[in-house]
């Protein structure tokens, strides 16, 4: 199996106690069968305190979150206190993988940083260098990639090779990449910012952002460079989600629409780029059935 992962994956890092959302509050924290076995087996005396915050919530093991809805081992600088006192590798999978992302094909996996995480969307879209998917590690064993995986990576590299080429416009760009998969451009973005207010809310940050579009004046920005970065980070990370043609056109016109509502946000608000994409992976790639309806209703 070969390991890939976009150039600039390597250079992430979390930032801790600097970090102003930590993924610790708000987010259920579910705990894997090996982190769970290891935990109810543990003899450091550590271990009675991690128990003590296990609850089962049908099937699954997960830490109850405190009143406030942070992770009960998130102390108030910050800081983690498990890691504190254990080490980072007593982390359960969540903890270790979070932002990180993957997708798998027959003889390849793919790994990134998802834009949830304000210091991903930081080092994701004000990179200078252009994105490049390169080869992390290989661990020797040979399996040829199905025909309609090749295909998908070979169409994916030529979108990558359209967005890229600053010699156009980034809008010209998008078009083309559209046309390249016979997809149908987001033609009233009024109509999908309605669309987007009936999906299931998770910070109230967002939906007021929304509801701004529809009053605020539009205030051009140059802001092509991140929403080009942007555009590659949502093809990365969902095209090999895509199983047919009509899912490949659906994959292509939803990162169109992330693109178009980040530059209207940034164009009609005072919200950074980076915010704005944080709250768009937040809130729509972060729920599997908010994804899932935008994606239906773009097929």
């Amino acid at each position: 199996m070969k390991l890939y992962a976009p150039n600039y994956y390597k250079d992430f890092h979390c930032i801790a106690s600097a970090c102003k959302h930590s993924c610790c509050v708000g987010w259920e924290i579910d705990i894997d069968k090996d982190s769970l076995s290891r935990y109810q087996n543990m003899t450091h005396p550590y271990g009675e305190i991690i128990r003590k915050h296990i609850e089962m919530q049908d099937d699954t093991a997960c830490f109850a979150l405190t009143q406030e809805e942070r992770c009960p081992f998130l102390k108030e600088n910050g800081l983690c206190d498990m890691i504190l006192n254990l080490g980072e590798d007593s982390l359960c999978q969540i903890c270790r993988d979070h932002p990180r992302f993957r997708n798998f094909f027959s003889d390849r996996e793919e790994i990134g940083i998802g834009l949830c995480c304000e210091e991903a969307a930081r080092l994701v879209l004000f990179q200078k260098e252009k994105t490049e998917i390169v080869l992390l590690s290989d661990d020797g064993e040979k399996e040829e990639l199905w025909e309609e995986e090749e295909a998908l990576l070979s169409l994916r590299e030529k979108l990558f090779a359209i967005l890229q080429d600053d010699t156009l416009p980034l809008s010209e760009r998008a078009d083309r990449m559209l046309q390249e998969v016979g997809a149908e451009p987001i033609t009233d973005l009024h109509v999908w910012i309605k669309r987007l207010l009936g999906l299931e809310q998770l910070d109230v940050a967002w939906q007021k952002l929304l509801n701004q579009l529809n009053t605020q004046e539009r205030t051009p920005r140059t802001l092509d460079l991140p929403l080009e970065k942007f555009l590659l980070y949502l093809l990365y990370r969902h095209l090999p989600n895509a199983e047919d043609e009509s899912e490949i056109r659906a994959t292509v016109r939803f990162a169109c629409l992330g693109y178009l509502l980040i530059k209207t946000i940034c164009e009609k608000t005072n919200t950074p780029i980076e915010e704005a994409a944080r709250l768009f992976s937040s809130e729509i790639e972060y729920s599997e059935e908010n994804t899932r309806t935008l994606l239906e209703l773009l097929a």
